[in-house]
């Protein structure tokens, strides 16, 4: 006696487990392929940042975070931009060579020509990390008579002046950063983004 093999029964078991092997291993391969894109989390931490600056005063600094690092905005004074220049003379790096900032601010202001009077500035001394203070008084009994305002990092005592340039003679090696950045309309400027 013969036995006859059904073929059309054994091609249907052999693509039914074909088929069912493929979905599994799509539904394996899914999270692992997912992991190498980074999370909705991660990328909001690197995204850009609006800042509204249409309520910003004259002398004032407001802080925002980019990238889990505070950047300051300040709106300087047509008093204390033009006292950038008078403090060259004490500045280890006055036209901010050796430090990390984007090309429309490698001018004495550090800051977009179109709007000298704002700064923008990663709020992290460059000697270990702290944050200095914002202090935009002048000559204080703890700074110094010749002091003209600026940024005070109390951790180690670097002294940074009106556009985060570095006093000669601190612990901080360099200026403060300048990030990527520029501005959606007059009263909008956006951080972490500059094309």
């Amino acid at each position: 006696m013969t036995n006859q093999v059904d073929n059309s029964k054994r091609r249907f078991l052999t693509l039914a487990t074909g088929a069912v092997g493929g979905v599994a291993v799509v539904g394996v391969a899914t999270p692992f392929i997912a992991s190498f894109f980074p999370s909705e989390r991660a990328k909001a931490a690197g995204a850009p940042v609006e800042v509204d600056i249409s309520k910003l005063e004259p002398g004032q600094k407001i802080d925002v975070e980019w990238r889990g690092k505070p950047v300051w905005v300040v709106n300087r004074t047509k008093e204390m931009v033009d006292s950038l220049a008078k403090i060259e003379s004490k500045l280890t790096d006055p036209d901010s060579n050796g430090s990390d900032q984007p090309e429309y601010a490698k001018n004495k202001t550090r800051a977009r020509a179109d709007k000298a009077n704002i700064l923008v500035a990663l709020g992290v001394c460059t000697h270990l990390g702290c944050s200095p203070t914002f202090r935009p008084d002048l000559a204080p009994a703890d700074l110094g008579a010749d002091w003209m305002g600026g940024f005070y990092c109390p951790c180690h005592g670097s002294k940074f002046d009106l556009a985060g340039r570095v006093y000669s003679g601190v612990p901080a090696p360099k200026n403060l950063d300048i990030p990527p950045y520029k501005y959606l309309n007059d009263a909008v400027l956006l951080v972490g983004e500059d094309k």
